[in-house]
């Protein structure tokens, strides 16, 4: 698997295995939301994706893991990631983030920790510097960026009913870039289980902008150039959240899909909303 459709699929999942909403105080998050998503690659079942988040006291928690099984069985990959941070009112501010994968071939992980809002300090296991012809990250590239984690925190800024409206600044570690949500129309969900939520999904256009840290090859050029990068946001209303029910990324081996198939939330007022596909 290649590091860019690596760190696509990777965004990916960090955007389905999050909650946007209309506010970004402490108060109006979820005080809790598991979930797991079922991920296919060129219309095969490949594996899935679980969640879980938390906030409290003005601070949020995000964990993630995966598994994934292609080309039967033969070319296997788990990921994990852990993000931390502060909420208040204006913005959110990461702290620390963690990732690590392991694949049939090697395994490697990247920490990130910020000083205000600048990554500071970029470890990576084991230690290996950028290939010939990337383009380099300088300083000003770390500065007001968020991780792959807590990048979709930041749907949450603004009022809007449409949640697609956003451009989002991201660095994993290793590569600097935007994703820009534009709308696309809606569409009508299905669940096996009726929650009493809405049934009317926003789908939003996610163009992928590749700023430093990547080669400038056929397929970063692919995926910056495509129009079909897309992700379905369900409204929950009674817990001021927008839910990922679908994301969609096509990449020169086939689509990934990623589809949410249970998604449990715990208000701040703790009632339960439980959510199945």
């Amino acid at each position: 698997m290649s590091s860019t459709i690596r760190s696509l699929l990777t965004t990916a999942v960090l955007l389905a295995t999050s909650m946007s909403g209309t506010s970004l105080s402490a108060e109006g998050w979820p005080a809790r939301v598991s979930a797991t998503f079922q991920v296919e690659f060129a219309g095969v079942d490949v594996g899935t994706f679980d969640f879980n988040s938390t906030t409290g006291g003005g601070t949020y928690a995000l964990k993630g893991n995966g598994n994934l099984s292609l080309l039967f069985g033969a070319l296997k990959w788990t990921g994990t990631g852990e993000s931390t941070g502060k909420l208040d009112a204006d913005a959110i501010h990461p702290t620390a983030f963690v990732s690590t994968y392991k694949s049939s071939a090697k395994t490697g992980g990247t920490r990130m920790v910020y000083t205000g809002d600048t990554v500071s300090s970029v470890l990576h296991d084991p230690p290996k510097g950028p290939k010939e012809g990337t383009i380099p990250v300088l300083p000003q590239h770390l500065m007001n960026v968020l991780d792959p984690m807590s990048a979709v925190l930041a749907m949450s800024k603004g009022t809007s009913g449409n949640p697609c409206s956003r451009r989002i600044p991201v660095y994993d570690g290793r590569a600097r870039f935007d994703l820009i949500l534009q709308p696309r129309g809606t569409v009508q969900l299905s669940e096996t289980k009726p929650s009493g939520q809405p049934g009317t999904g926003y789908v939003c256009r996610i163009k992928y902008v590749p700023i430093a840290g990547h080669k400038p090859d056929d397929e970063t050029r692919a995926m910056a150039h495509s129009t079909e990068i897309e992700i379905v946001l369900r409204p929950i209303p009674s817990a001021n959240v927008f839910v990922p029910y679908k994301v969609t990324i096509p990449t020169m081996a086939g689509s990934a899909v990623l589809k949410a198939k249970r998604v449990d939330i715990t208000t701040s007022a703790q009632q339960v909303i439980a959510l199945s596909h």
